[in-house]
């Protein structure tokens, strides 16, 4: 059985919106199970138009490509549905890709997690 990391996106400041896509791309480059669940104004980073507006000076590539990334090695992206109304979110906003989950899944999937990181 594959490992598994889940990282919690909770915040959609630029040093904390990075980490979780470089250290998931190595946790997919090592055959991990991955999954990114945003809530609050971590869901601002899967937001349609959201990571082209968070950006770090000598980042070695914008937060669009490491999003990319991730997707394209089976990354999974989940938002937080309980946070849509808190957060003024709809499902249309999300970019394409991302799930709708809850807390409830949100905590099954760290239960099983071999690393639970939080950002």
């Amino acid at each position: 059985m594959a490992k598994k990391m889940v990282i919690f996106c909770g915040s959609d400041h630029p040093e904390k919106a990075f980490p979780p896509f470089m250290l998931g791309s190595g946790a997919l480059a090592t055959d991990m199970e991955l999954m990114l669940f945003f809530t609050m104004s971590g869901l601002n980073i899967i937001k349609k138009g959201g990571a082209e507006s968070i950006s770090i000076p000598n980042a070695p590539k914008p937060l669009t490509e490491f999003i990319s990334t991730v997707k394209e090695l089976g990354g999974r992206l989940v938002a937080c549905s309980a946070a849509f109304p808190l957060v003024g979110i709809e499902e249309s906003d999300l970019i394409d890709g991302v799930e709708i989950g809850g807390v409830v899944g949100f905590v099954s999937e760290a239960e099983e997690a071999d690393i639970v990181l939080t950002f």
